[in-house]
């Protein structure tokens, strides 16, 4: 590879300065391209499975079962050993879940049963 010299600019009295980054904070630094104008970062957070349940108490199986139906968010690969979920679709759900109206839980109707459940133990 062969060494070539950084490019040369004129700076105000006519010196020549080779091209130097602006420092971050300056206005020439927040002109930069590459940079989003806003200050939210271009990434979204994933989250491992650990931390989905600290912020999910449920188990994983139901947690698995309420993807495959499509009711919570899928987890995706990052390597073929690293499983993660996008934390904002988590927080997402968790809010969605939180403006449902609570539903009444049926209970099953005792009057229809054929025969009475009897404890282990009692005499009958």
């Amino acid at each position: 590879m062969e060494n070539t010299p950084l490019p040369r600019m004129e700076g105000p009295q006519g010196s020549t300065d080779p091209v130097a980054t602006p420092l971050p904070g300056s206005t020439a630094y927040q002109e930069l391209p590459q940079f989003p104008k806003s200050g939210v970062l271009p990434f979204r957070r994933t989250i491992r499975r650990q931390e989905l349940r600290q912020i999910v108490p449920l188990a994983e199986t139901t947690i698995y079962e309420m993807e495959r139906r499509g009711e919570f968010p899928c987890r995706f690969n990052l390597t073929p050993r690293c499983v993660v979920w996008d934390l904002v679709e988590v927080e997402a759900w968790i809010e969605e879940r939180k403006q449902a109206p609570r539903s009444s839980s049926s209970k099953p109707d005792v009057h229809l049963r054929k025969t009475r459940p009897v404890r282990a133990g009692s005499s009958e």
